[in-house]
């Protein structure tokens, strides 16, 4: 079996990333001696970055030697990352790295392998937590190296010590990048200098650190899906409750500020300035980061609003008011707008809703039910419209007493600027169903209804 075990690649194709340095060499090793057996339609990717002059074609040169007394296909990419980074700005290391990445994932998604595999081995994993630890992290930056989207990392619990003794075994060439010697940067420091140190005061500080991050990785995905069960998603805002425990609420607002910046410039002052909010009144708010590169009109908040912290989008104000759209029940909607299909469909202003014939069992109370509003269909009056609230309107609510919109949605602690984005089913003043807050009396379920509605 070698290093690792290959079962799980059994009738796949795998690419392995070969830089021509030891590790990569096993790796691909490795692979060949299981690829017949297990039936792996093996490959190479090796990528020149045009760094390291003479010596980075003398690699380029040694794998393609390899692959060819290996009789392993190899694919060459040669990509000047100087280049790039004087036209385009940037860091060295991350735009290589960048580059590397790209083409992993452009051969997986046109089809040319089901894995592309990289030779991060147990020590790299082990230098990454003592350089991330060292730097500031949470639980969440103890997620070392990681597989995902197809890369895929065989030698994750192998370590270098283990990989060197399986070359001299198998007396595998390699070549040596010139510049891990380098103790200037950090990671050879790291490698070459304090995990050996760690290694005399433990014999097996590699392997505890990679298990350290393996628990660490499990302990963060059950603390931030737990997190992202709170979140309470309505018309397009996250809301996060105040009262949750500080380690969910601070990654259910990361959660919530990456869903409206994904790759944006946040950091733990954003987080904090958050957190300051629980103590503050409602209708405080503060920035959220904007999209990366984004200097547009479009703003992004955080808002105190009650027990929640809400997080939205702030557009630039219609100069129009939006448009209505006919609710015909009972009937085809003639001439209707788009984004209504009947009477039964999705309607998409002022936000998003859908009204259905219900096909689940409801009782006679209909009413609100989660975000369900179980309605009777047959008795909403010809001429009503989907719209947004307006001044004057009044609502009979469900089992309740005549009231006007602005005091019912006050009463139930709705803000102002979330009450302007809720759609109205009306006609004339008359509110017969708030989405997802209430229904009027008048429409409600009763023995006598023959169409039971659901409006989501």
């Amino acid at each position: 079996m070698g290093l690792f075990d290959a079962e799980k690649y059994r009738g796949r194709r795998v690419c392995v990333a070969l830089s021509g340095g030891v590790d990569s060499v096993c790796l691909l090793h490795c692979f060949k001696e299981q690829a017949e057996r297990l039936k792996i339609a093996l490959s190479a990717l090796h990528i020149e970055h045009g760094i390291r002059g003479e010596e980075s074609l003398r690699d380029m040169a040694f794998c393609e030697d390899l692959c060819k007394e290996w009789e392993v296909p190899l694919k060459t990419l040669r990509v000047n990352v100087p280049k790039l980074v004087k036209e385009h700005g940037g860091n060295l290391e991350q735009t290589a790295r960048a580059v590397r990445y790209g083409a992993f994932h452009g051969l997986l998604e046109e089809g040319e392998a089901d894995f592309v595999a990289t030779a991060h081995h147990a020590d790299d994993v082990a230098e990454t937590v003592l350089f991330r630890l060292a730097r500031g992290t949470g639980l969440s930056g103890m997620k070392a190296i990681m597989e995902y989207g197809g890369v895929v990392r065989p030698l994750l619990h192998v370590t270098r010590a283990e990989i060197e003794a399986y070359a001299e075994e198998h007396h595998l060439p390699h070549v040596e990048d010139s510049t891990n010697a380098d103790e200037n940067y950090t990671r050879n420091y790291i490698r070459r200098s304090v995990l050996p140190a760690f290694e005399k005061i433990h014999g097996n500080a590699t392997k505890h650190l990679v298990e350290f991050a393996d628990l660490a990785a499990a302990e963060d995905d059950f603390l931030q899906k737990a997190a992202e069960e709170k979140i309470v998603h309505c018309l397009g805002e996250e809301r996060v409750p105040v009262d949750l425990p500080d380690v969910l609420f601070a990654r259910a607002c990361l959660f919530c500020m990456r869903q409206y910046a994904p790759g944006g410039g946040y950091t733990r002052a954003n987080i904090e300035e958050i957190e300051r909010l629980k103590a503050l009144q409602s209708g405080r708010k503060v920035a959220v980061p904007p999209l990366y590169g984004d200097h547009g009109s479009v703003k992004r908040y955080a808002i105190r609003e009650g027990k929640y912290i809400v997080f939205y989008h702030e557009f630039p104000k219609e100069e129009k008011p939006a448009a209505e759209m006919s609710f015909v029940v009972g009937k085809r909607a003639m001439g209707h707008l788009p984004g209504t299909l009947l009477e039964m469909g999705l309607y998409t202003e002022p936000a998003p809703f859908s009204v259905r014939e219900a096909d689940e069992l409801t009782s006679l109370d209909g009413g609100l039910n989660g975000k369900k509003l179980f309605v009777d269909l047959d008795a909403f009056p010809e001429g009503c419209v989907v719209r947004a609230r307006r001044e004057g309107d009044v609502i009979t609510p469900y089992h309740a007493q005549r009231k006007t919109l602005k005091k019912f949605l006050t009463d139930r602690k709705i803000s102002a600027r979330l009450s302007a984005k809720l759609p109205v089913i009306a006609k004339g003043n008359e509110v017969l169903v708030v989405v997802g807050v209430e229904i009027s009396d008048r429409v409600k379920v009763t023995e006598n209804t023959v169409r039971r509605g659901v409006i989501e």
